[in-house]
């Protein structure tokens, strides 16, 4: 017996109206491909592009915040139109509660901290991300936490280049950064 989308909606909602869902997620369609996005009650906790293993992101999810995900479009509605505006150049900021439980390390933290910290259309270097972060020799490291960043488009991690200037490799795929530095202002649009 396979059971109605609708039912289903009402279920997770009811979950998330009586505080049993620690997690909801949703995936909708933007213009960087059909994002799933979970939230916390702290704010967004996992952006994941289409191509990612979203299982193993969402079990990790689960093994680290909490078993109790719910899939809830409702939940995220106003979440979703927020990205949304900003995917489509509505509106300049997203204004969205983030939630980095994911990030166990003091230097990623650091890291991507500082990072969101820088404005929309200006863009820093790898080097000097990790300069800032008190560690001037560690820019793979910085690399690396941006690399794991688990919400992306929020914590900008896009708004960091190589030292050669060039956009370089992003985990959404280079189009995607692209897309968002010429959405920012931060390069010409192509």
């Amino acid at each position: 017996m396979k059971l109605e989308p609708r039912f289903l909606e009402k279920v997770a909602n009811r979950a998330v109206k009586e505080g049993i869902a620690d997690i909801v997620y949703s995936e909708f369609d933007t213009p960087l491909g059909r994002l799933l996005v979970a939230q916390s009650d702290k704010g967004v906790c996992l952006i994941v592009y289409p191509g990612e293993n979203q299982h193993a992101l969402l079990g990790r999810l689960s093994a680290s915040l909490s078993p109790r995900i719910v899939l809830a479009r409702d939940a995220l509605a106003k979440t979703q139109s927020v990205i949304n505006s900003y995917l489509e150049g509505r509106t300049s900021s997203l204004d969205i509660p983030v939630d980095l439980s994911l990030v166990t390390s003091e230097f990623g933290r650091r890291v991507l901290e500082k990072v969101s910290l820088v404005a929309r259309g200006r863009v820093t270097s790898y080097g000097l991300l990790a300069q800032e972060c008190g560690h001037p020799g560690a820019a793979r490291a910085a690399g690396t936490a941006l690399g794991r960043n688990p919400v992306p488009i929020v914590v900008p991690c896009h708004r960091v280049l190589p030292s050669t200037g060039i956009v370089g490799g992003y985990g959404g795929g280079s189009w995607r950064k692209q897309f968002l530095l010429e959405l920012e202002g931060a390069l010409p649009k192509s």
